[in-house]
């Protein structure tokens, strides 16, 4: 339908490489909700006649129930609704559809529609999937679980504390997704092809209808970036990676050999030979798909950077790379918040895990800090008691006095003092001695719990109102629609 200046349609096989039809399924209802605001802005400024409108809209309103995966000559779903649409009510006025826009603006803003609502799903399940986290935690304050640095026991710690490091890291990238929202509610309708229109549009009147923020001011700007699509996918990626390292634990715990937790049998796979696997092959493709979404990021920053000012049909590649996006992250956070309501921990062997080790080491040369003691020295004592106990297969508490006093000769330390501290110094005790903040203390645990609550709940009636908003100026277009067409 475009081609009138070229003479020729394209042959089959430059088509089907040219066309971007099947991803344009995604933006569909965006395009023909966009078309919809853009002919009511020109009949409100006396651009087309009401008679005119009042087709234009009727044919709208009934290629929404179109099935747009039939084959199609056209080159993508801008050219696909409007050949629709003049085949339906005329050139004459069906023509007129297309007044004062381009493809260029028209699809800028149709991702930009998309994305925004990806967007706010997005941080609903992200909402979601924190609140299971705190809930979870909430349950274990008490959950004694070795903490780890190089996958070597480091700490003794709180299971809820764990949980709550996860949690605090979905909540800053729930902020990202939160913030770039902004800039993606943004209307570039209206820019043109590239340098605006001579007709006197209302861009802003367009916008307010279609429940935008304001505008993409500058016609270049609008037309060409995709930033707020980089953005996005950056914001995904790092979302995903959270997710992936979240996985990377779980699948380790899951273990026998750790046996902190169990899989419900709804996130796990058998094995097609060994009757006993428990596979946890859900948190496994959570990793795999992370990647994707990371060479995602890649695609789209590759693209972009070496084009031209003004749109160029690379852009067009971009699009299944921001779909494939959404599609993977929104599944992702809902099996991880299916995961985290139905995983099952096994209390026991966290705590043994933690009882076995020498996690109460730091705190023993932290407590002789207390009694005048450098802390480079305590270190120096508390490692060759380790040392000792780990010899004589034993933990720390269960060294005997004459044993101590072996192993300390040539130290200058109170011995008395040491024994005292090494007895009265345990696991629990020292989640209760723990105070600073942000601690696995037993104490901090309750204050973060509580705090984490109410930031959820501050983060969701913010984005209600964002989604609210939206659908208020979608519903109020179409009570617009239905009223002209009448």
């Amino acid at each position: 339908m475009y081609r009138s200046r070229l003479g020729k349609n394209l042959g089959k096989i430059t088509l089907d490489y040219v066309s971007s039809l099947n991803d344009d399924i995604q933006i569909v209802m965006y395009d023909i909700l966009g078309s919809q605001a853009h002919v009511i802005m020109l009949y409100e400024n006396k651009i087309i006649v009401k008679k005119d409108l009042k087709k234009i809209l009727t044919g709208l309103e009934f290629l929404k129930k179109e099935n747009f995966r039939k084959k199609s000559s056209s080159e993508d779903i801008h050219e696909l609704i409007e050949s629709l649409l003049i085949k339906k009510i005329g050139i004459d006025a069906g023509g007129k559809m297309h007044t004062a826009r381009s493809r260029n603006d028209q699809v800028a803003l149709d991702i930009r529609m998309k994305i925004r609502d990806d967007t706010n799903i997005i941080c609903q399940c992200l909402l979601d999937t924190i609140k299971s986290l705190v809930k979870l935690a909430k349950k274990h304050q008490e959950t004694i679980v070795p903490l780890y640095t190089h996958l070597q026991q480091a700490q003794v710690g709180l299971f809820s504390h764990y949980l709550l490091s996860y949690a605090d890291a979905l909540f800053r990238d729930l902020d990202r997704f939160y913030t770039t929202y902004d800039r993606i509610n943004e209307n570039p309708l209206g820019a043109g092809p590239i340098g605006g229109t001579s007709i006197m549009i209302d861009r802003q009147s367009t916008g307010k209808m279609l429940g935008f923020n304001g505008i993409v001011e500058n016609s270049i700007d609008a037309t060409t970036t995709r930033d707020f699509a980089i953005e996005y996918i950056a914001a995904s990626a790092i979302l995903m990676t959270n997710l992936s390292r979240i996985s990377k634990d779980f699948s380790i715990w899951s273990t026998s050999e750790f046996s902190f937790l169990e899989l419900s049998d709804e996130f796990t796979s058998p094995s097609s030979v060994m009757p006993q696997k428990k596979n946890p092959d859900i948190l496994e493709l959570t990793r795999g798909k992370t990647s994707q979404i990371i060479g995602n990021l890649t695609s789209i920053l590759s693209t972009i950077q070496v084009l031209p000012s003004g749109y160029s049909r690379d852009l067009q590649q971009v699009n299944p790379s921001l779909w494939d996006t959404s599609h993977t992250v929104i599944s992702a956070l809902l099996i991880m918040e299916s995961m985290l309501n139905t995983i099952i921990i096994n209390k026991k062997n966290m705590q043994k895990a933690a009882e076995d080790g020498y996690l109460i080491a730091l705190d023993l040369a932290e407590k002789l800090v207390h009694h005048d003691i450098s802390f480079r020295k305590s270190h120096q004592i508390i490692g060759i008691l380790v040392k000792a106990a780990h010899k004589s297969r034993k933990s720390i508490s269960a060294l005997t006095k004459l044993e101590v006093k072996n192993v300390m000769k040539g130290e200058k330390v109170n011995l008395e003092l040491l024994m005292k501290l090494i007895q009265s110094t345990t696991v629990m005790s020292s989640l209760n001695d723990r105070k600073s903040q942000g601690s696995s203390g037993i104490s901090e645990q309750k204050r973060m719990v509580i705090h984490r609550m109410k930031k959820i709940d501050i983060y969701q009636k913010e984005v209600k109102k964002r989604s609210n908003n939206i659908q208020n100026s979608l519903d109020n277009l179409n009570k617009k629609v239905k009223t002209l067409i009448k």
